[in-house]
């Protein structure tokens, strides 16, 4: 496979998947059953192909790997180009994993427009992945905005009553932020004539500029995470999207917004970034905090998971924008975690709401007594969430306030308070389900785990197992991208006047804005 074009395969074999559903015809049963069979295929040969970069990928380098060009529109210099360095690749992997296990769990609970459903499920793959490995400004963007119109028809089509409120709220505020974005990119090109990623992270622009783009970048990125006070879309699209649906957003497309801070932000704008660095450490503390209180007083299984889901990404940009070596390897292992722990606990409320048809958290109790195969996944992934060590939810953690501790001992002592609020609220929702006497009558013939359920839950466990007990195979493949990134942005602020020994202005500027 060395001289295969493997991110072109793995980012367009979906697509293929795709189209040769459109094309199926017959019985609506069987359309319907040849539909899932090929959506299936399609997303394991997918996520095969995706192992050959993980097993090809070379680690100790920042370089960008298996980098593909193609002239797209040349009177522009603009060009089709794919590649993955140690901060992409892993985001590749995790959506070839989640899509399959995705249309595994909508197996039997998606009984209508089963064909569109799976048309949309594989055309949202190929823009993910095409997402993560674009080296273009206008290839990333077309990507990155392209994953707005399946995701909106998979909640507006196949969500609860209120799913085209929700999916138009999703759609505008994602689009109100992108929009911005747009703008950036378009100065950017018009500023230095190049739309190379690759040779943008080596451009310096004027600090006037960066701080203008910043805020563009931001709009987007902000929203997409989602940041405090631009996260309201998120619970309503998670309460009405189907389980699949709320798997792929808080597992992959949350992610697009911190991969966009350590794409762009970080690198292309170091000056604004250090400059805006206290405003995003005080949402990200707010994020952390309030979401968490408000998570504990949810009566809804996926509104509380929601929230929770705000809490951690908090975590992620704190760890982000610290810019220490410690910091943003936790941030990102915090995003895969996340990616598979979340993506968990909504099938584990998927698979209750598919035998009850409800969500809300008074509806259950006793349940180990009927399931007790279910109770113990369920504890698995409640205790990742919380951070329990030898889970992937510590490693993550743990290295973000070990990042954080080096820039402002204030800023990790509120961020760490997050963990003992998500340790609240996830026991309050295990205990209130799981634990309890079983008094409703139609909980008492509900039915454990069966075959299918437990094969999508096997891999997941296994990552979070995997990720707990042996990180470091994880952070050797991000460390060089990292390490180079920090180095960039150092550079640059010496460049600049700052100073080598201002890596670590955020420090500083942020004691008056928390009172120290």
């Amino acid at each position: 496979m060395s001289n295969a074009p493997l991110l072109s395969l793995v980012t367009f074999v979906p697509l293929v998947g795709a189209a040769f559903i459109l094309v199926i015809r017959g019985e609506a049963e069987d359309m319907a059953r040849n539909a899932r069979m090929v959506a299936l295929w399609t997303s394991l040969t997918t996520f095969v192909l995706s192992l050959f970069i993980w097993f090809g990928f070379e680690r100790g380098t920042s370089a960008f790997q298996f980098v593909e060009e193609a002239n797209w529109i040349p009177e522009f210099g603009i060009a089709y180009r794919l590649g993955v360095d140690g901060i992409s690749m892993p985001f590749v992997l995790l959506s070839t994993l989640l899509t399959p296990i995705c249309i595994l769990a909508s197996w039997d609970s998606i009984k209508v427009r089963v064909k569109e459903y799976m048309i949309a499920f594989l055309v949202l793959e190929t823009l993910m992945i095409g997402m993560f490995c674009a080296l273009d400004l206008f290839v990333f963007y077309v990507f990155f905005e392209g994953v707005l119109i399946p995701m909106f028809l998979i909640i507006g089509v196949w969500g609860g009553p209120r799913r085209v409120y929700s999916a138009f709220k999703f759609f505008l505020f994602t689009l109100a932020g992108s929009v911005l974005m747009l703008l950036g990119i378009l100065t950017i090109f018009f500023e230095t004539g190049i739309s190379d990623i690759p040779a943008l992270l080596t451009t310096h622009l004027p600090a006037g500029m960066q701080t203008w783009l910043w805020l563009a970048f931001f709009a987007s990125f902000a929203v997409k995470v989602p940041m405090w006070p631009v996260h309201t879309w998120l619970p309503d699209a998670h309460v009405e999207a189907p389980t699949a649906g709320s798997v792929i957003l808080a597992g992959v497309l949350l992610k697009m917004g911190g991969y966009g801070f350590l794409r762009f932000s970080l690198p292309m704008f170091p000056l604004a970034s250090e400059l805006f660095t206290p405003l995003v450490f005080a949402l990200s503390i707010v994020a952390v905090i309030y979401t968490s209180l408000v998570a504990l007083a949810q009566e809804d299984m996926k509104k509380l998971i929601a929230y929770s889901s705000v809490a951690h990404m908090g975590f992620v940009t704190a760890g982000t924008f610290s810019v220490t070596q410690q910091g943003i390897e936790g941030a990102m292992i915090q995003m895969l975690s996340h990616g598979v722990v979340s993506a968990a606990l909504f099938l584990i409320v998927g698979v209750v709401y598919d035998r009850i048809h409800s969500r809300e958290i008074a509806r259950y109790d006793g349940l180990v007594e009927r399931m007790p195969q279910y109770a113990l996944v369920f504890m698995i992934f409640m205790l990742a969430s919380v951070g329990l060590p030898g889970t992937s939810g510590f490693v993550g953690e743990f290295l973000v306030l070990v990042g954080l501790f080096q820039v402002d001992t204030g800023v990790a002592l509120l961020c760490a308070s997050g963990m003992v609020l998500g340790a609240a609220y996830m026991l309050y929702l295990y205990r209130r389900v799981i634990f309890g006497i079983m008094t409703k009558a139609d909980l008492k013939t509900i039915g454990d785990l069966v075959w299918k359920e437990r094969v999508v839950f096997a891999p997941l466990i296994a990552v979070v197992l995997w990720m707990g007990i042996y990180p470091a195979s994880f952070i050797d493949i991000m460390a060089a991208s990292i390490s180079n990134l920090i180095d960039n942005y150092n550079t640059a602020l010496a460049a600049a006047g700052q100073g080598p020994e201002s890596a670590s202005l955020a420090g500083s500027l942020t004691r008056p804005i928390l009172g120290q």
